[in-house]
This record gives C-alpha cells, sequence and structure tokens, in this order.
C-alpha cells in the first residue's frame, strides 16, 4: 500500500510552536514497521518546520502510551524481515534522540517494553498519575529490549539498575520510576486531554 492508502497510524497535530505526535493503534498503540515508517516522516517534517519548537509524543486513548512491538506482525515474520524492521526502528529512535528540538513524551497509559524504549529516545518524561505501569518486560517474552532500551535504560539509572529492571521484566509505576530518574514528572490529570 502506498502512504495514502495505508492508515494513518501517527496523529500528528501542530499548534503553539508544538507539534504533538500521537501515536494511534488500539487497543495498545504497538508498533508496526508503517507506524515506525510514519513516526520516522513526521520528526524529520518537525525538524525542517520552523515553527515547532517542541515535539511531544504521546498515546492515543486513556490507557496505553505504547505497549511495544506488534507480536502478532513479528510472529508472522521471517528473520531477515525482522532483523530489518528492528534496524529501522533503531534508527528511527535514533533520530528521535538526535533532533536538535525538545523531545517530550508525555505517557498517558502504560509504557511497557518498545514503548518505554520509545519514551527513552525522548529528552523527557512526563506521566499522568496512576494511568499505567512502566518496565521492559521482554524476558518474559524470551527476548532482550532490542531498540535501543539496553543502552539507553543503563544511562538514566546505571548499569546494575538497568540489568536488575531488564532479567526480571518487572513493571512497575510512575512515582516509582520517578524515583529511578526514569521519568522526569508525574502530573495529575483528570482525563488524558486535560494531562
Amino acid at each position: 500500500t502506498t502512504m495514502a492508502e495505508a492508515k494513518k497510524l501517527i496523529g500528528v497535530e501542530k499548534r503553539d510552536g508544538l507539534a504533538v505526535f500521537t501515536l494511534d493503534d488500539p487497543p495498545a498503540n504497538t508498533y508496526t514497521h508503517e507506524m515506525m515508517k510514519q513516526l520516522d516522516l513526521a520528526i524529520v517534517d518537525a525538524r525542517f518546520d520552523n515553527d515547532v519548537q517542541v515535539i511531544i509524543v504521546t498515546g492515543a486513548g486513556e490507557k496505553f502510551f505504547c505497549a511495544g512491538a506488534n507480536i502478532d506482525m513479528l510472529a508472522k515474520s521471517d528473520p531477515t524481515w525482522k532483523y530489518y524492521f528492528c534496524l529501522h526502528a533503531n534508527e528511527t529512535l535514533s533520530r528521535f534522540e538526535h533532533t536538535p528540538k525538545l523531545v517530550i513524551a508525555a505517557l498517558n497509559g502504560h509504557t511497557v517494553g518498545g514503548g518505554l524504549e520509545i519514551a527513552m529516545a525522548a529528552d523527557l518524561r512526563i506521566a499522568r498519575r496512576g494511568a499505567g505501569k512502566i518496565g521492559l518486560p521482554e524476558v518474559t517474552l524470551g527476548v532482550l529490549p532490542g531498540t535501543g532500551g539496553t543502552q539507553r535504560l543503563t544511562r538514566l539509572v546505571g548499569k546494575s539498575k538497568a540489568i536488575e529492571l531488564m532479567a526480571t521484566g518487572r513493571n512497575f509505576d510512575f512515582v516509582e520510576a520517578v524515583e529511578m530518574g526514569i521519568v522526569n514528572q508525574v502530573l495529575d490529570a483528570e482525563s488524558r486531554d486535560s494531562f
């Protein structure tokens, strides 16, 4: 399918110096190769837009920021395709991380696995209190975090704590994530939109 025919998986809204990217693939906003391609384009577009000073990335709906890579898609793909999918996802998150504009991940719900890896590529992470859990539970699927999580989590919390979190695959709340230095701030909000 061409981009015109492809489902819109990244919503982009620009206003007041902000570009808001919304990961939009219900129910859990998991990412596919299509979503990563659209995110990549949105990042490049926002870089060239002089009206955009800050990029905010968030998830659609009340429950999930992003639950990581789409397991169904991975199960149906051959190893070669999977390798190139992971390579492109890594390149996209590197582009996000190296974007000169301020990038904020607004964690509106569960932020796990590859979802946390997207959030860690942002400059700041701000979460809605009580909206969900955060963690890298990939070990429970018998895999390692494959989209920069091993490096970025280590930079945020140190080597030993990063190994502990990845080896146990434990998910925890946003308040504990602030104590660890993964999340910068937790805000109270009545709803996703007010957040």
